[in-house]
């Protein structure tokens, strides 16, 4: 479960941060947490409407994405600080990540009332219209005298907070399970595997059925090539170093763009000599030309899962390549700076060397028999993820 925690002020020195900074350390067992600032949304103003900003726009794809959030908020002058009420204008202005999402509130202050009042008047906030979040009703944790509560490595002293903390975060994953119900499952919208469609970098004029789809794009867009140089966003590398890192790589890597269409895998080997035979004819087709038509349904299900958040990494188990190799198909979402879905990172790999590697280092031995291991392959395979998946190697 992915859930986003919202740091409630914009000041440097934050005990609601180190709460939030404490709730990640500690209930990992629970749910994976993103601690989020607010530091760099702007002051609300709607005369100047700064909605598809970068900030904005990556705080409310992060919402989007997560199951629930944790917004821990400080108490100032009664009520919640300035930057906290100013983000939530912003997310309720023309853009509304928060409708319908579980929120649970959480709150640090200096005195005994841990924000009590903030807390309350944030959720008469969260249920405002244009708002529309799930607050989860009780269920309040109000740390008060903050100062006294965490030692020197931000770790709180008492045993009944923490108990009482555990137990308050599991009432609202217990929450968001019951809403998650009541809401009912998302439907996700049909993917366009034949890429009908054009996203910003899609190189028009082109045939993407063509074998030679490469050399043609090329000669219109004219890309960086050889000796010249691409400026990463912390590196400067030739376009043939950047040529020889990805092919070093120990595993397959494939790129697909958010539009669907196969545009990039490291050529290292010939399709024969690969884990999921690949060939550059097929470089710039739709999706859908590189799948035979019996695998579109498990196609489409995985990126559905990467596009809408609900899994940052799919991954398959394809037991075809014999009892010596592990191998595994990850398929990974890529994100832009704001959080935008852009593609997919697909890299193969043979898990079993690094296995070896790893008993071998530590003297450990894997526990079991050889029967396990091979009904536990047997059973992969009958789960239909093979057809469903590999097929991304096969041409239609």
């Amino acid at each position: 479960m992915k859930l986003v925690g919202i740091v409630g002020s914009n000041a440097e020195l934050s005990y609601n941060r180190k709460l939030l900074t404490y709730i990640k350390k500690h209930f990992g067992n629970l749910f994976e947490l993103e601690v989020l600032e607010i530091k760099d949304i702007p002051l609300f103003n709607q005369s100047d409407d700064q909605t598809n900003s970068a900030p904005i726009q990556k705080l409310s794809n992060k919402i989007l994405q997560a199951d629930g959030v944790i917004i821990a908020t400080p108490e100032h002058n009664h009520t919640i600080p300035a930057a906290l009420k100013s983000v939530l204008e912003w997310l309720s202005f023309k853009i509304h990540p928060l409708e319908n999402k579980p929120v649970m509130i959480v709150g640090a202050s200096y005195y005994d009332q841990g924000s009590s009042r903030a807390q309350l008047h944030l959720r008469q906030i969260l249920d405002a219209p244009g708002v529309n979040a799930m607050v989860m009703p009780g269920n309040e944790f109000l740390l008060g005298k903050v100062k006294e509560a965490f030692d020197e490595k931000g770790e709180l002293k008492e045993k009944r907070t923490v108990d009482f903390l555990q137990t308050t975060l599991e009432k609202f994953i217990q929450f968001i399970n019951v809403v998650t119900v009541v809401q009912g499952a998302p439907v996700a919208e049909p993917e366009d595997l034949f890429a009908t469609g054009t996203v910003d970098t899609t190189v028009e004029g082109v045939d993407m059925y063509a074998d030679d789809w490469l050399e043609q794009a090329s000669e219109i867009v004219q890309p960086a090539e050889g000796s010249e140089y691409v400026k990463l966003n912390r590196g400067l590398l030739t376009v043939d170093q950047l040529n020889y890192f990805l092919s070093s790589m120990p595993m397959e890597l494939t790129y697909a763009d958010n539009n669907n269409q196969f545009l990039y895998y490291n050529y290292t080997k010939e399709a024969e000599d690969m884990l999921a035979s690949r060939t550059p004819g097929q470089v710039g087709n739709p999706l859908a030309k590189c799948h035979p038509e019996r695998v579109y349904k498990g196609v489409e299900w995985v990126i559905q899962q990467l596009r809408s958040g609900a899994q940052d990494c799919v991954k398959v188990h394809v037991p075809t390549h014999g009892p010596d190799k592990y191998v595994v198909h990850n398929y990974q979402a890529i994100h832009d700076d704001e959080g935008n879905y852009v593609g997919i990172n697909e890299y193969i790999w043979d898990l079993k060397p690094t296995i070896d590697w790893y008993l071998q280092q530590t003297g450990q031995k894997l526990v079991g028999d050889v029967d396990a291991a091979t009904s536990a392959t047997v059973n992969d395979h009958q789960d239909g993820d093979v057809d469903a998946v590999s097929g991304a190697s096969e041409n239609a």
